[in-house]
């Protein structure tokens, strides 16, 4: 399915209300995830030539841009919905963009705008504030529709494919980095465009969440952590299971059941108006109550779509109240330094009254070669 103007104008219109509830003028979005939700355009070169989309209650959308850039910014799917203004190597950009702003307006820039950028605007307009969109904005992409939700579910279906492929290799006396190899390969194949992280953790590696994959060779015996996404369809997958060569010790399977059972219970308490941070609450009980709660290092999950991470966050201090929509992992793990890892995530969407996993292979402990 692709994403027509309309749908852009929708986004931005939402935006805009998002921003006058929050007390803001506007919202100022540069090259990143931001343009890409509100226009569908990402410039080739990402460069010190500025690139703003303004979203202003005032007028009608404007996207200026450097005049050589100009006929990639009207092909792009959103263009129909702004005006385009253009500005030219040797002029003042600044200048230029201030003409669109409210000389006093207070607005939320993107977070990946540049400083240069920023500090250019304050000087044209000495009396405008700006904020950041993920403090003033949190929401702002966080609720997915239903033709993003479909990307989302289709990412999640090719990522638990090349899991189901990447299991009946061999692990034994292989490197983590040929496994992970493998692992990116069969993302490529299931439709992935762009592979963000393969994550093999293999005996004590698996006790850092972010090993992804090194030289060590993998031996019997061991328990290896398999955490691996990206973005398909320009929307991304993320999710982790843990496998073992060989049978696991009685120690090894207590460990796994806990994670298994906190991810479980996260997953049970996701519904409409529940805290962010209580499906953290969920998880971190379990596997505090298990006697493993220090060893339980990371939040619980992050939101993810068209980046595999953003906003929302399963983390304590976190009172978003979950909405119909909303996107994110849930991500449970206990590492063990030293000895082993076990984390097992899936992508959940909040529905009208409960979760749906958009990953659905099995949370068993599968046994490999």
């Amino acid at each position: 399915m692709t994403f027509t103007a309309k749908d852009f104008t929708r986004r931005m219109e939402r935006a805009l209300a998002q921003a006058a509830d929050a007390g803001l003028t506007g919202v100022l979005v540069t090259p990143g995830p931001d343009l890409v939700y509100f226009l569908g355009y990402q410039p080739t070169a990402i460069t010190e030539r500025i690139t703003m989309l303004v979203l202003d209650a005032d007028h009608d959308p404007h996207l200026i841009v450097p005049v050589l850039e100009r006929p990639d910014a009207e092909a792009a799917p959103g263009a129909a919905a702004v005006t385009i203004t253009d500005w030219a190597d040797g002029s003042d950009p600044y200048a230029a963009t201030a003409r669109l702003l409210d000389p006093q307006g207070r607005y939320a820039l993107s977070d990946s705008a540049w400083a240069m950028h920023l500090l250019g605007l304050q000087d044209a307009l000495r009396e405008t504030r700006y904020t950041s969109i993920t403090g003033s904005l949190p929401m702002l992409r966080a609720v997915k529709d239903a033709a993003e939700v479909d990307r989302l579910a289709a990412a999640g279906a090719a990522a638990d494919a090349a899991y189901e492929q990447i299991v009946t290799v061999r692990f034994a006396g292989r490197t983590e980095r040929e496994v992970g190899t493998d692992l990116a390969r069969l993302l490529r194949e299931h439709g992935h465009s762009q592979v963000d992280f393969t994550v093999v953790g293999s005996g004590p590696n698996g006790a850092n969440p972010h090993h992804e994959m090194g030289d060590r060779v993998i031996q019997d015996g061991d328990m290896v952590v398999l955490d691996f996404g990206g973005l398909k369809d320009g929307y991304g997958s993320d999710t982790t299971r843990t496998v073992h060569v060989g049978e696991p010790s009685s120690s090894e399977r207590e460990v796994f059941e806990l994670v298994r059972l906190a991810q479980q219970t996260a997953f049970e308490a996701v519904q409409p108006g529940v805290a962010c941070q209580d499906i953290d609450r969920a998880a971190r009980q379990v596997i505090t109550d298990g006697g493993y709660g220090e060893q339980f290092i990371h939040r619980t999950g992050h939101g993810i779509g068209l980046t595999t991470h953003e906003p929302p966050y399963m983390v304590e201090g976190e009172q978003l109240p979950l909405v119909p929509g909303m996107c994110f992992s849930i991500e449970p793990g206990i590492y063990l330094r030293g000895r082993f890892g076990v984390r097992i995530e899936d992508i959940v969407t909040v529905t009208e009254n409960a979760g749906r996993r958009l990953n659905d292979t099995s949370h068993e402990l599968r046994i490999v070669a």
